[in-house]
């Protein structure tokens, strides 16, 4: 048996979904795989050949033994959603997305996971990409109370290019917009996912209850330019501000991105200043990341932007025409290239 699935980038909507806005995302040509088959006895070996690490544990015993013990996690949720493992099984896990990076690896092989246990059970079931997306964010986030919000297991489950609402409640339609090809560079720089989420995610909630306990009918989604700022401090204020402002900037996009024929040049204005606030208001840039993206630029880029958390990892750009380009300027900057299209969520290969 063996699973693949997507990474995924953010294309518009990056550090909001957690506030539960929506967003849009686009699951991307590099894929984590995992192949195996039962063992007659109840042990769980699982190989990760590219950093050299196998990991191993009993059906039997399925406490967590380290944070965010996902393959435990996984198990945990199939079993508690009725799924039955009387064997064990051995598997081996490749992987091309950059690794802590923000392209949503971590996701990318829990939703493999998690896909690949529906078939190994004692009955396989046969879930639809939307529930092994729901089911990949109980076992990665909210099995270990994690600040994430569900981008990534929803948009690497189900694929291609969509939009995603997570309030009121989960809402999920597909855009079926070709946009071509992007570049991704991995700028190889370490970063603080958990950390960065806190400090970005926490300070805006924080800003939210402010402005809920002064005023019970604020509406983060439909608020205007008429709220009442005045018991802000300044960071406070620039925060509430660029959080609006990208909200607005992922309305105009997706009204472009709903077109038949987008402005593929507005498109990409649009991924620019959804950067600049990333950069200047929530400060998840890097100066390494800065010089990828205007490499990039000025290789015929339309636009693009950092991807995931920040403050190192990932950024992409949109390039339609011509990416090696764009592939060659940021590798001259030190980066990682990848031209990566849009591509279909888990599936069974």
């Amino acid at each position: 048996m063996e699973i693949s699935t997507p990474g995924r980038i953010c294309l518009f909507g990056e550090h909001q979904d957690y506030l539960g806005l929506p967003v849009i995302s686009m699951a991307i040509s590099l894929r984590a795989r995992i192949a195996g088959k039962k063992r007659a006895n109840r042990e769980i070996i699982i190989h990760k050949p590219g950093i050299n690490e196998t990991e191993t544990f009993s059906l039997d015993d399925l406490a967590y033994s380290r944070p965010r013990d996902y393959f435990k996690s996984g198990l945990k949720v199939c079993k508690d959603d009725g799924l039955a493992f009387s064997r064990g099984f051995e598997c081996e896990l490749i992987s091309d997305i950059p690794i802590q990076a923000g392209t949503g690896s971590s996701s990318a092989i829990m939703v493999s996971w998690i896909h690949f246990l529906s078939q190994m059970a004692d009955e396989p079931v046969y879930w639809d990409q939307q529930n092994i997306g729901s089911m990949a964010y109980k076992a990665e986030v909210a099995e270990f109370n994690e600040p994430g919000g569900m981008m990534d297991q929803y948009s690497t489950a189900i694929g291609h290019l969509i939009y995603l609402e997570s309030e009121p409640e989960i809402l999920i339609r597909s855009l079926n917009t070709n946009l071509g090809t992007f570049v991704l560079g991995d700028s190889c720089e370490p970063k603080d996912t958990m950390g960065i989420l806190q400090r970005c995610r926490d300070a805006r909630l924080n800003i939210i209850e402010k402005l809920k306990k002064q005023d019970t009918g604020f509406d983060l989604h439909s608020c205007g330019d008429d709220v009442d700022l005045s018991y802000l401090n300044e960071e406070e204020k620039s925060l509430f501000q660029g959080t609006i402002k990208n909200r607005d900037l992922f309305k105009q996009a997706l009204a472009e991105l709903e077109k038949d024929e987008p402005d593929h040049e507005l498109v990409g204005q649009l991924l620019s200043e959804h950067h600049t606030v990333l950069k200047d208001v929530l400060q998840v840039s890097t100066p390494k990341i800065e010089t990828m993206l205007a490499a990039a630029m000025k290789a015929g880029a339309l636009g693009g932007k950092i991807n995931g958390s920040g403050g190192g990892g990932c950024m992409f750009v949109y390039c339609p025409e011509n990416p090696q380009a764009a592939a060659d300027a940021i590798e001259e900057a030190g980066g990682n290239p990848y031209i990566i299209k849009p591509d279909e969520g888990t599936r069974i290969d």
